[in-house]
């Protein structure tokens, strides 16, 4: 594909984020990846959710790492839908998927998954922390990952390189064409996030971006129309 759409948090636009309802949706929409987060429950299941806590996404309250699966099972994640595990999502869906480590300590979790169930070729692991990224390269070279970030330099060119990185997954409102270019020269393919306007996916296809993250189903039809 010369250039990827990959569905937030499932289509979080038009459905409850992380939720299986989600990446159901992101599917039939024909989304290339689907992107997910993951923490750690107080018991170890990978909990696919974006924030630390479930106060934003679920009737409950509380952090995910101080709660056990099953006090998290008990909680409404939007319109009835159950807060679900990383397995669950991967067999509820066929499409690739692009899992985000947002608890370091889950690397080690997910890359064990990965690993079992042999899902190297379907999954690839992002995540802000240079450490989640390097662990899991460490254990899973094979593994294609990639270093996000919000708030960057021309350096995050080098961290993604330190970490054995494959790409970067980058803020759409501090890219540069500078920066892509470097990126693209080291080898790197870029993606960005979060492009929910025909402004931001024009910008991305102007700088020659390899993919965009939206909540939208409507940014990856437009973004297949672009050429």
């Amino acid at each position: 594909m010369t250039f990827r759409t990959t569905g937030h948090r499932g289509a979080m636009g038009v459905e409850p984020e992380n939720t299986l309802r989600s990446f159901v949706r992101a599917e039939q929409e024909g989304f290339d990846f689907i992107e997910l987060d993951l923490h750690l429950s107080k018991d170890g299941a990978l909990i696919v959710m974006h924030d630390e806590d479930v106060d934003r996404t679920t009737d409950g309250s509380g952090a995910i790492s101080d709660l056990a699966l099953a006090e998290l099972r008990e909680l409404d994640a939007g319109q009835g839908e159950r807060v679900p595990v990383f397995e669950e999502v991967v067999d509820a869906v066929a499409a690739p998927l692009q899992a985000e480590i947002k608890d370091v300590a889950a690397a080690k979790v997910l890359a064990d998954v990965l690993a079992s169930r042999d899902l190297l070729d379907r999954v690839e692991v992002i995540s802000f922390h240079d450490e989640a990224i390097a662990e899991v390269a460490a254990l899973l070279p094979q593994a294609r990952t990639g270093l996000v970030a919000s708030r960057f330099g021309l350096d995050v060119v080098d961290r993604a390189l330190a970490v054995g990185a494959a790409m970067l997954v980058l803020n759409i409102r501090r890219l540069t064409v500078e920066l892509v270019d470097r990126a693209h020269a080291a080898g790197l393919d870029v993606y960005a996030w979060t492009v929910n306007t025909p402004g931001h996916l024009a910008i991305a296809r102007g700088m020659d971006l390899d993919g965009v993250t939206t909540d939208f189903p409507q940014i990856k039809d437009a973004a297949r129309q672009t050429v």
